[in-house]
């Protein structure tokens, strides 16, 4: 008899074993200090939710793009939960590989900012939720700007921009007019120069799907972005990203930086910036139209079609992207360190507004933002700094690799340009755009 109690405990305990196992969750994210922060946190969702195992996979940004595209696009079924983008979101949810988000009512779906949510929906449904979302603007040092009795306001213009980064650069004593990104790489260099080009009244692809490299807003904003950097930014731009210039900019050689909006919170930190008290925030320069001049992205969660584990899959999103996890993180790190450019809740907070003295300014470039109509003349695609299709990728790249050997001086404007238009067309021609 007690064989018998002994083997049936051991069945009970195996069955146990195998539903918990079924109740593991794996998610992929991008090695980000927002990201690295949900991770610590998800102590609290394992207690709301017992039985349910968060276990995460984190992947530098290019590795995680790369092992969730061929994940989904095989049906692999390796990740529960996936971090995307703006980018892929809308390419992906109309192609069915993702799940419809349908969060409860006390979600709180209409909190998220009408931006992000419909920039990760497809004809009115959710597919992804946005975890932290940004936009692009332009970050200052209010002290050069009075020193130099410039006064710019909330909304400067690309010349007056210009203006100012002449009057405040000063090399030898290590300060430089103007820092921007020269890397190459589609979300790189391209995520800048884009928002440049449709401010100038430019656009990827004309209505007919024709890529439009050498239209003359184009020539004007790829002239003007490199003639910038050569007579007012540091040395080696072409090789500065998002990361480098944050570093110079802490350290006090930039006088003006237009980039993500998730960078103020940095640059106006005491404990990372030289200049935290120093800094002003604008929105970002225009030219020819206000259009498309601020990009607009989200890093979001969803849930590939393949998961057979979608209930327990949304709980872990809705938690993860409410207004609850955004409190925690307030309680336990501080306000500043939120993440931030989700939800309009977020900016009606006061112990938020006192911390981030950038939220107004923040929320405003993100609220301007249109992925749907970006360009001056009519487009064909979604999105501000990328176009949503699937070869813009590729043609991307290969663009940004063009553009960082102009500012490089390894190649003139025109035959940078010249070449980004064959590449594009090389691509849209395969992809049956046209003939």
């Amino acid at each position: 008899m007690r064989l018998q109690t002994t083997l049936a405990l051991a069945a009970a305990f195996a069955l146990a074993g195998a539903a918990h196992a079924d109740t593991e969750l794996v998610i992929a994210t991008v090695n980000n200090g927002h990201m690295i922060e949900m991770q610590k946190l998800t102590k609290y969702f394992e207690q709301a939710n017992p039985g349910v195992k968060v276990k995460w996979v984190t992947l530098e940004e290019g590795v995680l793009r790369q092992r969730v595209t061929t994940d989904i696009a095989t049906k692999g079924g390796q990740f529960d939960i996936m971090t995307i983008g703006m980018y892929e979101t809308p390419i992906w949810g109309k192609k069915g590989w993702l799940q419809e988000l349908k969060p409860d009512a006390a979600y709180d779906v209409d909190d998220l900012l009408p931006a992000m949510r419909n920039g990760l929906s497809v004809d009115g449904k959710l597919y992804a939720a946005p975890f932290y979302g940004e936009s692009s603007m332009l970050m200052y040092r209010k002290d050069l700007a009075d020193k130099a009795g410039v006064q710019l306001g909330d909304h400067p213009t690309w010349t007056q921009v210009k203006d100012l980064a002449a009057k405040i650069h000063d090399p030898k004593n290590g300060v430089y007019g103007i820092c921007l990104r020269g890397k190459p790489g589609w979300g790189d260099n391209m995520a800048f120069i884009t928002t440049l080009a449709n401010t100038y009244g430019g656009q990827w692809f004309d209505a007919g799907w024709k890529p439009q490299l050498e239209s003359k807003p184009w020539k004007d904003a790829t002239n003007f972005y490199v003639d910038l950097l050569k007579n007012y930014g540091p040395p080696g731009s072409s090789a500065n990203s998002f990361n480098e210039i944050l570093a110079l900019f802490n350290a006090g050689k930039c006088g003006m930086w237009v980039d993500a909006t998730i960078a103020a919170s940095f640059v106006s930190d005491p404990k990372q910036s030289k200049v935290a008290d120093k800094v002003a925030f604008a929105q970002a320069p225009t030219a020819v139209t206000p259009k498309g001049a601020n990009w607009l992205w989200a890093w979001a969660l969803a849930i590939p079609s393949g998961s057979k584990k979608v209930p327990e899959a949304q709980k872990f999103i809705s938690w993860a992207t409410s207004k609850d996890y955004i409190a925690l993180v307030g309680k336990t790190n501080g306000w500043a360190t939120v993440p931030t450019g989700t939800r309009k809740s977020t900016y009606e907070n006061a112990d938020f507004l006192k911390a981030a003295k950038f939220a107004p300014a923040e929320k405003a470039a993100i609220d301007s933002a249109n992925p749907n109509d970006s360009t001056l003349p009519k487009s064909p695609y979604v999105g501000v700094q990328f176009a949503a299709i699937p070869e813009f990728q590729a043609i991307g790249i290969a663009v940004g690799q063009q553009m960082s050997a102009a500012l490089a001086g390894k190649t003139s404007v025109d035959a940078a340009l010249k070449a980004s238009q064959t590449a594009a067309d090389r691509e849209m021609k395969k992809a049956g755009y046209y003939k």
